[in-house]
């Protein structure tokens, strides 16, 4: 699931949101990074972001996943960023593995930039995005959900999001609306590795946007774990031995 908070003010509705929507992570964009709770439901934080107000956070679940690794990355700064959002990070990934098949999977929350800057500016932090995600893990399947703040005219970001060997998935229904008759999808993913099946849009809560929930498998067993095995069945032996790590409450870089 990915939500933007609306400067923190839907925080208090997420623990009801992941009861009514049981989900395996959480992505959340515009939380305030030194206020969010360490625990959601059952959902344990991995990382967050604390140099600006439009902080980003990841949670997991503890009992499906075991949190590796967390980075936080700045992008290409609009105007709108070096005047009032110097220090803004806007990528935030976790690398989890399944505790259930040993498969690593890379988890991202992003928040572009506004409307006041461009649609270029935009797909140039989605392609940095994107190129530190690989940097981050290669292969490994990835879901790089969030707010992209990418209402009209996609087709360019599109060809871009394909050529850089992602998918973008748009939810079923708007998640942000102007009016009642004004509506727009602010809020998707994109994915490598993965089969995204649905993106639901929620009903609207307290935010101004309405949050998402992916339903997506892992299309390649590729464990980076794995490859350090001379056999499978020893791989195997591994994992079945491996004590989970501890989650990752402070991993921003």
């Amino acid at each position: 699931m990915s939500y933007n908070l609306r400067r923190h003010a839907a925080v208090a509705e997420l623990e009801e949101l992941v009861l009514r929507h049981p989900v395996d992570a959480l992505c959340l964009q515009e939380g305030e990074g030194t206020r969010m709770p360490e625990q959601i439901g059952e959902l344990q934080l991995s990382a967050a972001t604390y140099k600006s107000e439009l902080g980003l956070a990841i949670y997991y679940r503890p009992d499906r996943f075991t949190a590796l690794d967390s980075h936080a990355f700045t992008l290409r700064k609009a105007m709108h960023d070096r005047v009032l959002l110097p220090g803004i990070e806007r990528l935030l990934t976790t690398r989890l593995v399944d505790l259930q098949s040993g498969q690593d999977v890379q988890l991202a929350s992003f928040h572009a930039s506004p409307l006041s800057a461009t649609n270029l500016l935009r797909r140039q932090q989605i392609a940095q995005a994107h190129v530190h995600l690989t940097e981050l893990t290669g292969d490994v399947p990835t879901v790089m959900t969030g707010d992209f703040n990418y209402p009209l005219l996609r087709s360019r970001l599109i060809k871009q999001v394909e050529k850089a060997g992602f998918s973008l998935s748009l939810s079923d229904g708007p998640t942000y609306y102007y009016s009642k008759s004004i509506a727009y999808h602010f809020d998707f993913a994109t994915s490598k590795g993965m089969d995204v099946q649905l993106v639901e849009t929620l009903p609207k809560g307290l935010s101004d946007h309405r949050p998402i929930l992916i339903t997506a498998e892992i299309l390649k067993r590729q464990n980076l774990h794995e490859q350090q095995a001379p056999t499978r069945s020893d791989a195997d032996k591994q994992d079945a031995g491996r004590d989970p790590h501890n989650p990752v409450l402070d991993g921003v870089e």
